[in-house]
């Protein structure tokens, strides 16, 4: 028997906001209860833990914590710790994944989308989280 990995958990200080920007990245829904409420409810677990269901891959889950220093990658100082990789058929999409991903609050830490072997864009989420988009 060996373990299956069910869900990649990032820590961040506002987890709704979060949440919301992966869920729109990547076209993903909540599990069911972990939806946002209506605007004139409280957010019960929105300031705890979310979690957002990938109907062909791993789930993501977000942990509120009280603070989080940001990555200062790719400057030395404090490291990634962790990342996520995802890719894109061709470079139209490629192109068509950094406007959307920008358009959502991402931030564009480097980029390679002109290397002909592995083109590609870093990004920062909107808590400093670095995601890896490519062509592969």
């Amino acid at each position: 028997m060996t373990p299956r990995i069910r869900q990649v958990v990032l820590d961040t200080t506002d987890a709704r906001a979060l949440a919301e920007f992966y869920r729109e990245l990547f076209g993903l829904t909540y599990r069911p209860g972990d939806e946002p409420p209506p605007e004139s409810k409280p957010d019960q677990n929105g300031g705890d833990w979310l979690v957002l269901r990938n109907d062909d891959g791993v789930q993501l889950a977000f942990q509120q914590v009280d603070d989080l220093p940001r990555s200062t990658w790719p400057e030395s100082g404090i490291p990634q710790q962790l990342h996520l990789d995802t890719t894109v058929p061709d470079v139209e999409a490629l192109v068509a994944a950094r406007d959307h991903a920008l358009a959502l609050g991402a931030t564009l830490l480097h980029d390679r989308s002109d290397d002909p072997e592995e083109p590609l864009y870093v990004f920062g989420d909107p808590m400093g989280h670095p995601f890896c988009v490519f062509v592969g």
